[in-house]
C-alpha cells in the first residue's frame, strides 16, 4: 500500500519498511530526499500523524538559531535515504511552529521523536553523532545493507592502515561539530600520537574534563605516549633484524604497546618474563603493571593477562 505525500496527496515512492529483515542494495527501491523528507507545519500535521499508521515517523523538532541542530539535521537527512522509506523524515521548525511544539512537550532542541500507528515509540535529545543515531535507528529498523562507514569508522580504518593525518582530520572535524563528545578528542589524541606528536596528544588530554582526563581510554593513550618515549623507533626496532635476545624482545615488545597494540604488546611481555624474569630489573613486569594502569582494571585485556601473570608467579 503506498503512503500518501501529505503535501502533494500523491504516492510517495518508498513503500513501508520490511523490519523482518535487512535489504540488499539492490533491493531497497531508489528514493531521493524529496521521496522520505517533509517540512512539518499546522497545514500538514494531521496528515503526518496518519501516515505514521503504515510507516513510522521521525520527527525532528529544531530551531534556525540552533547550532546542534545544524550539525544533526544533515545527519537525519541522510539516514533518512539511506533506510529508503523505512521511516519519514519530518522536519519541524519550533519557532514556526510554537503551538505544535508546545503539543509534542518540546522543551529544548534538537529533539528527535520516533512516532508509529499515531503513538510515541521513543525520542532522544542534543545533537548526536551519526554513529549514535544509526545505534538509536537500528533498534527499530534493520540496518541497510550497504551502509557506508561512519566517521568514526574512517577514523578507526585510517588508524589501522597508518594514515593517522587522514583520522587527525577526520576527529578535528567531528570535535567541531560534537565539541562535547569527549572520545573524539581522546581519539585525536591517539591520531597525534601515531603522528609522533606527543606534546600535542599530551595537551589535547590535559585539557579535558576531570573525569574524562582520569577514564580508561585517556589513561591508555597517556600510556601510549610514555611508551613512545621509552621505545625504539620503527626504524631502530627494523635494525633489530633477526635478533631474539632479551632486549630485542623486550623493545619490540615496548613497541607494539607504545602503537597501540596491546595484546601483542603484553604477550610479548608476558612471554619475556617467563624466559627472563631477572632481564632489566624485572622490567618485564613492571611494564605489564604500568599496562593494566593505564588500560583501567576493567579492561578485558587487562582481566586477562591478570589472571596469566597471577598463574605464572604462583
Amino acid at each position: 500500500m503506498s503512503i500518501i505525500d501529505p503535501r502533494t496527496g500523491n504516492p510517495l515512492t518508498a513503500e513501508p519498511a520490511n523490519t523482518g529483515s535487512a535489504q540488499t542494495g539492490a533491493e531497497r527501491p531508489a528514493v531521493t530526499p524529496e521521496d522520505v523528507i517533509i517540512e512539518l507545519n499546522a497545514g500538514n500535521i494531521q496528515q503526518v500523524l496518519e501516515a505514521s499508521m503504515q510507516v513510522p515517523v521521525l520527527l525532528d523538532c529544531w530551531a534556525p538559531w540552533c547550532e546542534p541542530c545544524k550539525n544533526l539535521m544533515p545527519v537525519l537527512e541522510k539516514l533518512a535515504v539511506e533506510y529508503a522509506g523505512a521511516f519519514l523524515l519530518a522536519k519541524l521548525d519550533v519557532e514556526a511552529n510554537p503551538e505544535i511544539s508546545g503539543q509534542l512537550g518540546v522543551r529544548s532542541v534538537p529533539d528527535v521523536k520516533l512516532v508509529s500507528q499515531g503513538g510515541l515509540v521513543d525520542s532522544f535529545q542534543g545533537a548526536l553523532p551519526e554513529k549514535e543515531v544509526r545505534e538509536w535507528l537500528n533498534r527499530y529498523f534493520p540496518a541497510p545493507g550497504d551502509a557506508p562507514p561512519s566517521p568514526e569508522e574512517q577514523a578507526e580504518e585510517a588508524l589501522n592502515t597508518g594514515d593517522a593525518a587522514g583520522a587527525r582530520e577526520i576527529y578535528q572535524t567531528l570535535i567541531g561539530q560534537y565539541p562535547e563528545h569527549y572520545s573524539y578528542q581522546v581519539g585525536l589524541a591517539r591520531a597525534l600520537v601515531a603522528e609522533g606528536r606527543g606534546d600535542e596528544a599530551r595537551s589535547v588530554l590535559d585539557n579535558l574534563p576531570p573525569e574524562e582526563r582520569d577514564a580508561a581510554p585517556a589513561r591508555g593513550v597517556r600510556a601510549s605516549i610514555e611508551f613512545s618515549e621509552q621505545a625504539l623507533s620503527n626504524e631502530e626496532i627494523a635494525a633489530l633484524g633477526d635478533r631474539n635476545d632479551s632486549e630485542a624482545q623486550y623493545q619490540r615488545a615496548l613497541r607494539q604497546v607504545a602503537d597501540g597494540q596491546y595484546d601483542a604488546g603484553l604477550e610479548a611481555l608476558l612471554a619475556l618474563m617467563k624466559q627472563d624474569r631477572a632481564y632489566n630489573d624485572d622490567a618485564a613486569r613492571k611494564t605489564l603493571l604500568q599496562v593494566f594502569d593505564a588500560l583501567g582494571i576493567d579492561h578485558p585485556l587487562t582481566v586477562t593477562y591478570r589472571r596469566k601473570l597471577f598463574a605464572l608467579l604462583y
